[in-house]
């Protein structure tokens, strides 16, 4: 790793990586991770570890065991040689890992980038189940890995068991009281012995296997157990043979799937390290930026990721656009070096692959060379000064700078006279300009604040400090230089105030002015980002009432097509009791009709008519009740004969046939319709009265006879001229025809009696040649039969 990449510490945030690996392997490829300079790469890289963050929040963390190196192992099995239990329990450890990285997989819908890998891994529960069946430990192999090796156990079992009990009766004898060391049996050499007192050792005939640290007992092997010792030891090398033959097997199986354990090896390393990208993106807060070549830094709320981040402040960058070179001023102590490690080591760790902490709307470019001078390099060994050791590094990056270039200088120019750093800093900039390098540097020169006012390309900035309270708020600033504020900071350190002011006298007219001018331009840089979250406050607030209003707007309408829906049902429901109560009536009618000629007619007619209008108003009480409304509004008198009037239901406009009865309701004429509306669904229109151009307000109650007398006749649609004679009565048919005409009546009615017959035969007269008369009939049963006219205009 270079220097300028050890700089920007890039190899902390990889040993933060390697940390998140669970076994050597992984560790080994996080630890030789190196920036990529090919975009296309990068993107790949970035979108692999994002795929994998995306995953786990869906589905968890997969796990990873500390598996060790099998690519080896199988390679050696592959070879010929024998594994050992170790090796053969690491290969089992190996197909669980991969096991379990297929299961998790299968949890996942769809397709991810890191399938390729997934694809790399084999499931062999076979050799899996028989490694674990046959190697308890590294030390121990199980019985169940063959029949002939529980068999031969079993042997070896039986037959211990029967020399223990032969020993068993020598010890409980009377006479091994006195030359046994203890009434035990012991083990020695693998053959069953007693321990015999060394003054007693020729009272037990046997073989002596060993003798105690201090002599006093001697193991020997009683001659009545020698041959089942024997036959134990036999016993045992069969069983030795058959646990070789046993890891030999096990041994060609691995060298069998050696290519396969090798893929798997393999691939589950890389998935490891590309998990613990993941994760280590995840307990930064992680995101995954856009990337590009073409230059341009976006950088969105942007943390630095070795800060706590409960510390930091986070950071808006910007540069590549509308400028190439940024020029950062402020405060010591201010953050501006942070603010340059941040952008080297956030672009460093994208060519990594790695998520950085920033959000959405970030971009970062992959570049081919990251230059950076921060901190100072003094060595007192190569007798070089802080101004000499910044100016070697400024020229190894003038050495090799170009357009695929980042450069990041801390204190460009520091160390030496300030004019003469000043003017040696703008020349050092213009030339990484020339170069197309993009540049970030810090300085407290007013004279770099100026050149990046007046230079196209280079842009301020600066580390926002609080005069308040002194103290920087670490705040980046974009567009707007900074002060050094040492005054201030040498004031709040205690250095005397006389001190200060001398200092401030000895500024020239051209310094205060300057500062002057950053004072007013800091200002009213607060006042319009004070402004600026105002206006966002009340967009946030107006977009919530927008949303609010939209939202009972929706309900409204939502219940306004249930109350439709509802009156729709009920309406249905009258009209469908209006049909029976009609078809009801007609047949009452009808037997009406059959019994005229009986005494008590003209009562049961009258009963009928009472209890016909008795069901009407019941229905128009039913009906009145569909969708009632309460706006508050009051009559401004009562109601008569002849008022204009609006029906809320609908907002018709209409005349009162009827004045509200005792229930409220009254009749009237809408069009060639009559209803009947309660009064609380009516709305008195004014008549107006124009006099000598001007509009009266009609004095309530004071309509006049004539008037009224038009109004009413306007709405009959009856005409009743019984009494009349035959002239009177054909004017007055032709005046009633007239104002049924004009209120728009197609159906009127004309009562003429039955009488002597003149009355009758000179009207149906005249209404056949009457040119607004298109047919005429006499009334049927229950109209008026012969004694009316039914007109249709």
């Amino acid at each position: 790793m270079n220097d300028h990449y050890l700089t920007l510490e890039l190899h902390k945030i990889l040993e933060m990586l390697v940390g998140e690996c669970s076994n050597e392997a992984s560790r080994r490829i996080a630890a030789d991770i190196e920036p990529c300079l090919d975009v296309d790469i990068v993107r790949s890289e970035v979108s692999k570890t994002f795929d994998a963050f995306s995953a786990c929040t869906k589905v968890g963390s997969p796990s990873f065991f500390n598996f060790a190196d099998v690519a080896s192992i199988a390679n050696r099995a592959k070879g010929g040689s024998q594994l050992s239990l170790r090796e053969l329990l690491d290969v089992a450890k190996l197909l669980t890992q991969t096991e379990s990285l297929l299961a998790w997989r299968r949890q996942l819908e769809g397709d991810l980038k890191l399938d390729y890998l997934f694809e790399c891994l084999f499931d062999n529960k076979h050799l899996l189940d028989k490694i674990t069946n046959a190697v308890v430990s590294e030390d121990e192999i199980s019985d169940n890995a063959s029949p002939e090796l529980a068999s031969i156990r079993r042997k070896i079992v039986n037959a211990g068991a029967k020399i223990r009990e032969s020993l068993d009766k020598i010890i409980k004898s009377s006479e091994s009281k006195d030359y046994l060391q203890e009434s035990l049996v012991t083990i020695r050499d693998g053959r069953y012995v007693l321990p015999v007192k060394s003054d007693h050792k020729n009272a037990v005939a046997g073989l002596v296997h060993d003798t105690s640290a201090s002599g006093q007992t001697y193991f020997i092997e009683p001659m009545a157990v020698v041959d089942a010792n024997n036959e134990i030891t036999i016993l045992k090398g069969r069983e030795q043979e058959e646990i070789e033959r046993i890891i030999k097997e096990l041994s060609a199986d691995c060298a069998a799937f050696s290519e396969q354990l090798c893929s798997d090896f393999s691939a589950c390393a890389q998935l490891n390290v590309y998990f613990a990208k993941a994760n280590l993106g995840a307990k930064m807060a992680g995101t995954m930026p856009e990337i590009s070549d073409d230059g341009e830094i976006i950088l969105k709320k942007a943390r630095h990721p070795l800060i706590d981040r409960k510390r930091v402040v986070p950071v808006d960058f910007e540069l590549g656009g509308e400028y190439d070179s940024l020029i950062i001023t402020g405060p010591n102590t201010g953050g501006k070096t942070v603010i340059l490690k941040t952008v080297g080591l956030l672009t460093l760790m994208t060519m990594c692959g790695l998520m950085i902490p920033v959000s959405d709307g970030s971009k970062i470019t992959v570049f081919n060379k990251i230059l950076v001078d921060i901190g100072d390099q003094q060595s007192i060994e190569q007798s070089l000064s802080t101004f000499s050791s910044h100016m070697n590094k400024v020229v190894e990056i003038l050495n090799t700078v170009d357009y695929r270039s980042l450069v990041l200088i801390d204190e460009l120019g520091s160390g030496t006279d300030p004019v003469e750093g000043a003017a040696l800093a703008v020349a050092i900039i213009e030339r990484i300009k020339a170069l197309g390098a993009k540049l970030v540097t810090t300085t407290h020169y007013q004279e770099l604040k100026m050149y990046a006012l007046e230079t196209d390309g280079v842009e301020n900035a600066s580390c926002e400090f609080d005069v308040k309270t002194l103290m920087p708020t670490y705040r980046l600033i974009i567009g707007s230089p900074g002060k050094s504020n040492a005054f201030a900071i040498s004031a709040r350190l205690g250095l005397d105030k006389d001190i200060i002011s001398a200092a401030e006298a000895m500024l020239t007219d051209e310094s205060r002015r300057f500062e002057k001018i950053l004072d007013n331009l800091e200002a009213t840089r607060q006042e319009l980002e004070k402004n600026e979250k105002l206006a966002e406050q009340y967009r946030i607030e107006t977009e919530r009432l927008r949303n609010e209003i939209a939202e009972e707007r929706r309900k409204l309408t939502e219940t306004k097509d249930k109350e439709v829906e509802l009156a729709q049902r009920e309406a249905r429901s009258i009209i469908e009791r209006i049909n029976r109560q009609s078809a009801k009536l007609m047949d009452e009618l009808e037997e009406l009709r059959k019994s005229k000629d009986k005494d008590d007619f003209s009562k049961r007619v009258s009963d009928q008519k009472m209890q016909y209008k008795r069901q009407i108003n019941d229905l128009y009480d039913e009906a009145a009740k569909l969708g009632e409304q309460t706006d508050g509004y009051v009559l401004p008198r009562p109601l008569k004969k002849g008022d204009d009037v609006t029906v809320t239901d609908g907002n018709k406009s209409g005349i009162l046939i009827s004045p509200p009865d005792q229930s409220g309701y009254a009749m009237v004429q809408v069009g060639i319709m009559k209803t009947k509306v309660h009064v609380s669904k009516l709305r008195l229109i004014e008549k107006e009265v124009t006099f000598n151009n001007k509009k009266l307000q009609q004095p309530k109650g004071s309509v006049s006879k004539a008037v009224e007398s038009r109004a009413t006749r306007r709405a009959e649609m009856e005409l009743d001229i019984r009494g009349y004679t035959v002239d009177e009565g054909l004017y007055e048919v032709d005046a009633f025809i007239d104002r049924a005409l004009l209120s728009g009546n197609h159906v009127v009615t004309i009562i003429h009696g039955k009488g002597t017959g003149a009355l009758k035969t000179a009207v149906r007269n005249h209404l056949r040649k009457h040119p607004a008369v298109k047919s005429a009939r006499k009334g049927v049963y229950g109209e008026g039969e012969d004694g009316i006219t039914v007109v249709e205009l």
